[in-house]
């Protein structure tokens, strides 16, 4: 199967790099189901596709429910009849120092970055382990599963969790032709990170290739990874950093 052939659910893409992801495999031809639980910007977000000539659908809703994760699944598979690439974007960071640290911003982190991941992954590879060409499935992780970073703990740890389910996936999934990697950004100039006017020039001097990433940096790494150009390549986390975890200044 060709890439302009695919389909592909992409969570968390209303903006930032999700919606970088999503706006390149649309220019593939790949037919994009774009998520976000902002009803509003999902459906901006695929007007902005759809005006480009791209084949984008919004399908706004929390990827922390399992039951809608289901049934955005299963939406996908009546109407377009495969599923062929699934990017778990979604993910909530909520800063906190670890002495103070709540049980309900806990539990908030790993609803969203680890069951969501994990059940959207299930609810996808059921469709996939059917196909003859299989699938491809992409979590996004952090550099701060690598790294400990202040204030993040119960974040990093979900993020590094996330890179096990993709090993743990591997025996579950290579039999029948899925794969599952993870890539980890590190500084990347979005919409909310911009909101700190420090930002750019904080990483830009902390980076090693002396600047944050583009959403587009990342985007293109993704692209490669659930690519039929990465069919051999399952299991692994790519970390996307311009080298910072390699020396690991802090921003703070």
């Amino acid at each position: 199967m060709n890439e302009g052939s695919k389909t592909a659910i992409v969570t968390g893409a209303g903006q930032g790099i999700g919606f970088e992801i999503c706006r390149q495999l649309a220019a593939t031809g790949t037919m994009v189901i774009l998520n976000d639980i902002n009803e509003a910007l999902a459906h901006s977000a695929a007007a902005q596709i759809q005006h480009t000539g791209g084949n984008c659908i919004a399908l706004p809703g929390d990827t922390s429910d399992v039951n809608f994760i289901r049934q955005m699944v299963q939406t996908t598979i009546t109407q377009y009849g495969h599923l062929d690439i699934v990017i778990a974007n979604a993910g909530i960071t909520l800063f906190g120092d670890f002495f103070h640290y709540t049980p309900e911003a806990f539990n908030r982190v790993m609803q969203v970055n680890l069951t969501g991941t994990f059940f959207l992954a299930q609810a996808a590879t059921q469709q996939m382990k059917q196909q003859p060409q299989g699938g491809a499935l992409l979590f996004m992780s952090s550099v701060t599963g690598h790294q400990a970073h202040k204030d993040l703990a119960a974040y990093g740890m979900s993020k590094a969790a996330l890179e096990m389910l993709a090993r743990s996936l591997v025996i579950e999934l290579s039999a029948y032709k899925i794969t599952v990697n993870t890539i980890a950004p590190g500084a990347t100039l979005t919409e909310r990170t911009m909101e700190d006017p420090a930002y750019e020039h904080t990483w830009s001097a902390l980076t090693p290739m002396g600047r944050p990433a583009h959403t587009a940096d990342i985007a293109q790494a993704a692209l490669f990874l659930v690519s039929d150009g990465a069919r051999h390549i399952t299991g692994q986390s790519l970390i996307i950093d311009g080298g910072w975890t390699c020396i690991s200044p802090s921003p703070f």
